[in-house]
């Protein structure tokens, strides 16, 4: 490390991270709780638990798909409609920033599954990270993060032993969209809710307009979104081969062999596609700034407007 943590300007320091993710394309940035984290996440899982040292937590959301991209098939829309890499790539480019221009100690947060913890625990909860730095806000729609302005984004983080001061969660939930509300009150369900094709959605919503309660059937999802699942179709293949030996020699094939890397690794091959709920949802698709031809328009349409 180069300079002395004594010597940086937090409030400085946050405004030249902040403005680094969103010149290499995040929407929205934030810094979450610390003690709040530790507090609400489980033992093993807690930041501290993957950066001893940590002080700060930085979370980053991305968009980016285009308007077309919610009429794919599902098993198409994880491949050609996600934004994750690139939100990845920021945060990975962020914590080499902060070290190079601070020298504190910074890390790049691991998206993947915690090998100990099993295929469907990842190491951190990047979206409880979003949900504490304030940058997405839980819908009915199986706690989906959204954003009031840039409706489903895909979130990253990163996490560094230079203190930054921490933002608020939103105070105002953009879930229920109003539309939703008046379709709850006439058929007690919101569009989320009734277009699921598990149905593993349930909720209610108060007398106000807010989500009261959520109900999220992880396991009808799964068994419904993981039907594309690399993995679950090759062993379903082995098991049911009636000639022992051809099953084993299935697992074993050497065009399988990166596949079985992968999954070992914690990357790939555990893909959950379905998105029906985010299709019907009018924030997700219709939020201000959710379409990314209309967002650039607009930055440009500032930037043309600003004072020279």
């Amino acid at each position: 490390m180069t300079k002395p943590s004594e010597s940086i300007d937090p409030a400085a320091a946050k405004q030249a991270i902040f403005e680094y993710c969103k010149k290499r394309g995040a929407l929205a940035v934030g810094v979450a709780d610390l003690a709040a984290l530790e507090k609400i996440a489980p033992p093993g899982h807690k930041p501290s638990d993957l950066m001893p040292r940590v002080k700060s937590v930085i979370s980053l959301g991305v968009g980016g798909q285009t308007q077309g991209t919610w009429q794919m098939p599902a098993k198409a829309m994880a491949y050609s409609g996600s934004t994750e890499v690139r939100a990845y790539k920021v945060a990975y480019g962020c914590s080499f920033f902060i070290e190079q221009k601070f020298g504190v100690p910074s890390i790049y947060v691991p998206p993947d599954i915690d090998p100990e913890g099993g295929p469907r625990v990842p190491f951190q909860s990047l979206k409880l990270h979003a949900e504490i730095a304030g940058i997405g806000a839980r819908s009915l729609a199986g706690d989906i993060l959204l954003h009031p302005d840039f409706g489903f984004m895909y979130y990253a983080s990163v996490f560094t032993e230079l203190e930054l001061e921490p933002d608020k969660p939103m105070q105002d939930n953009p879930c229920p969209a109003p539309s939703c509300v008046s379709m709850y009150r006439q058929i007690g369900r919101t569009p989320c809710m009734k277009f699921c094709p598990a149905q593993c959605l349930e909720g209610e919503i108060d007398d106000q307009g807010r989500q009261k309660v959520m109900r999220y059937d992880m396991a009808k999802c799964a068994e419904f979104t993981q039907e594309y699942e690399a993995v679950p179709k090759i062993l379903a293949e082995a098991v049911k081969d009636e000639v022992r030996s051809h099953g084993a020699e299935g697992l074993l094939d050497p065009d399988r062999k990166m596949l079985w890397y992968k999954v070992s690794a914690g990357s790939g091959a555990w893909f959950a596609q379905c998105f029906e709920c985010m299709r019907v949802c009018p924030i997700a698709t219709k939020a201000p700034a959710s379409d990314p031809i209309l967002r650039t328009e607009s930055a440009r349409e500032a930037s043309r407007n600003k004072p020279s």
